[in-house]
């Protein structure tokens, strides 16, 4: 008969369910909050342990396993712009680490159970970690890759911050025919920062009602007005303004424009430069 230290069990999943969240966070290449993690951890933690509680069997089933990974998703990623991507990230590393962990028993003559790969608690974690190694030199490698093509913007305007990833799109050629300056685009989610309670117009109405709407808004009635745009998927006109300062990668850009449009978000970047 197997026995199980559930206080072994706790502390362990503890540290697996917290590096995994580390892990999702840094694919889906966001602002990594640690405190939210850790509460997710020990959620995860704590429905490990619960399994082997008398009468709670029933939480081994896939669809309660299942069900405990969302809800540990949602308490990491929550508040994130794409909570549900995040937890579909998530429970892909959990799965992949799952998968490695249970390799690894079996090359060493183990095998799987309900509690987790058959190994020693060292092995056990030794192997979580050099598993968690290799995945972190993986991470690092990608996003030496893609860092290049990023740039940390920090915007002030109306006395208010905001800082947000832009990707150099060399494809993005916008700029202002009546002053020639180029045009930085921005998604209204990045931009919420400046705009505070006025931000869901943004997201909500499109640019020709927008400009009537924020002319209702005293601190932001002028300082807003259209600037036509084409590509390949067709024209129109965004709402643009000038920011007070605009730094990237904390040189200072005193010629760029701000745009705002709900289409210039991507997979680690929140702006288009």
């Amino acid at each position: 008969m197997q026995v199980i230290y559930l206080d072994s069990l706790f502390l362990l999943n503890l540290l697996a369910d917290y590096l995994l969240c580390l892990c999702a966070g840094r694919l889906c290449a966001l602002v990594l909050r640690r405190g939210r993690y850790l509460s997710a951890a020990l959620f995860g933690a704590a429905y490990a342990a619960a399994v082997f509680l008398p009468g709670m069997s029933f939480l081994s089933l896939p669809a309660a396993r299942l069900a405990a990974g969302i809800v540990m998703g949602l308490v990491a990623f929550g508040r994130e712009r794409q909570p549900l991507k995040c937890t579909a990230v998530l429970l892909l590393v959990s799965a992949a680490f799952g998968g490695a962990l249970w390799a690894v028993s079996l090359s060493l003559g183990g095998g799987y159970s309900g509690a987790g790969a058959v190994l020693s608690l060292p092995a056990l974690g030794l192997s979580f970690a050099v598993i968690y190694a290799l995945l972190a030199l993986l991470l690092r490698a990608r996003r030496l890759l893609t860092e290049r093509r990023r740039v940390l913007v920090s915007v002030r305007f109306l006395g208010r911050e905001a800082a947000f990833p832009a990707l150099v799109d060399t494809g993005n050629a916008l700029s202002d025919p009546l002053t020639g300056r180029h045009v930085l685009v921005a998604c209204p989610h990045a931009l919420r920062p400046l705009f505070c309670q006025h931000s869901a117009l943004f997201e909500q109405l499109p640019p020709v009602e927008l400009l009537e709407a924020l002319g209702h808004v005293p601190e932001l009635k002028g300082r807003f007005r259209l600037l036509p745009y084409s590509n390949l998927s067709g024209s129109g006109v965004l709402p643009v303004f000038r920011p007070e300062s605009l730094l990237l990668d904390g040189e200072r850009a005193e010629d760029l424009l701000i745009a705002v449009s709900p289409q210039a978000a991507g997979d680690g970047f929140e702006a288009l430069l």
